[in-house]
């Protein structure tokens, strides 16, 4: 009709007539209504399920993610015995930037850094991740402890030359990145805890060493 494609379905059911030769009846229905809102729906619940996947402030991973994600990787790492690295990035002075300037400029830096890090990602199965306030993760498969360590010195550069003013009680003039390495190799064995554990010691060793710097985390 007007050019439009109808969604149809066919029913085809025999007849058994006595004395008489075998028929069939056959049922072309219209069901583009049917299809159409199976169709809706299906979007529907697609959309749901990347909103129960996405943070809500930033637009990259949230928390839910990164476990569901970390946990595949983690597998598919041991099955293969390929390498798999996590860093753990944490805003400088978070706390004093948004006791400044507030809580919705904060929100505004946390997405611009977000947006920031995530624009350095362009392998389809690395995934950064919102991990808690303003503290991302990233998921580095098949990535050895050198090359993540290269990727985590150009995240730390991209944020502090994206010069948003820090607040004075930071001590620093920009906001900046504290970054820690750690990469799960066949030889360490380590699991989804240790890893994180590692990135995590290396990141509050990097906090602890001046900040705006990146730790790797040997094991």
């Amino acid at each position: 009709a007007a050019g439009e494609r109808l969604q149809q379905a066919v029913a085809v059911t025999p007849i058994e007539i006595a004395g008489r030769l075998r028929h069939c009846l056959i049922q072309v229905s219209d069901v583009s209504i049917a299809v159409h809102r199976e169709r809706l729906l299906r979007d529907q619940a697609l959309e749901l399920r990347l909103q129960s996947y996405s943070d809500g402030l930033t637009g990259i991973a949230n928390r839910r993610h990164f476990d569901a994600a970390m946990e595949n990787e983690m597998r598919r790492a041991k099955r293969a015995g390929s390498p798999l690295s996590l860093l753990m990035i944490d805003i400088d002075f978070f706390k004093p930037y948004n006791d400044h300037f507030g809580h919705q400029q904060g929100d505004d830096t946390l997405a611009k850094v977000a947006h920031a890090l995530a624009g350095l990602l362009h392998r389809p199965l690395d995934l950064i991740a919102r991990y808690g306030g303003e503290e991302f993760a990233v998921i580095l498969p098949d990535i050895v402890d050198a090359q993540a360590r290269q990727l985590a010195d150009a995240m730390r550069m991209c944020v502090e030359q994206l010069a948003i003013p820090h607040a004075p009680a930071s001590g620093a003039r920009h906001v900046t990145v504290s970054i820690g390495v750690a990469t799960r190799t066949a030889r360490n064995g380590a699991d989804t805890a240790q890893l994180i554990g590692a990135a995590d010691r290396a990141l509050y060793a990097a906090k602890r060493s001046g900040r705006n710097r990146v730790v790797v985390e040997t094991f």
